[in-house]
């Protein structure tokens, strides 16, 4: 098992951040192009706490990486924590943590333990690009008000 951890500083309240992350859409948004996650059974708009969602991942957009499964163990203010995987990698749990920040400003941190057996160190390089596009998205998404 390997981990990534990545901090950054966003320029929205904690309450801010929040209320995106409540949306299904946000996720899709910020994780293109290094990944497309495309609704595999009922399509919702918000996550849900103790709730199971599974989205066809394609990696780059266009490539087949089987059926994601994202199950939301926790949703609150201060953080998220979900236990994720798919047939290429079976564990991927992944948690958000939100702190307010003074002066309108929450640091976001992920923190993912990645477990893809042989796999695991080529995966565990792409989440660290990933995760770093990731928040640099957020933030201009952010900035923009």
């Amino acid at each position: 098992m390997k981990i990534v951890q990545r901090s950054s500083v966003f320029p929205a309240s904690r309450q801010e951040v929040f209320r995106l992350l409540q949306d299904v859409k946000t996720l899709q948004y910020i994780a293109r192009p290094y990944a497309s996650f495309v609704p595999a059974d009922k399509e919702r708009e918000q996550w849900q706490e103790r709730e199971t969602m599974s989205f066809r991942l394609r990696l780059f957009c266009c490539i087949p990486f089987g059926t994601h499964t994202i199950r939301v163990i926790r949703f609150r203010k201060d953080g998220i924590v979900t236990a994720e995987g798919n047939e290429h990698v079976p564990v991927w749990n992944h948690r958000i943590i939100l702190k307010e920040l003074p002066g309108q400003k929450c640091e976001y941190t992920d923190h993912v333990e990645i477990d893809a057996g042989m796999k695991t160190n080529i995966v565990w390089l792409w989440a660290l690009c990933f995760y770093r596009h990731r928040q640099k998205k957020w933030i201009r998404l952010l900035a923009k008000g």
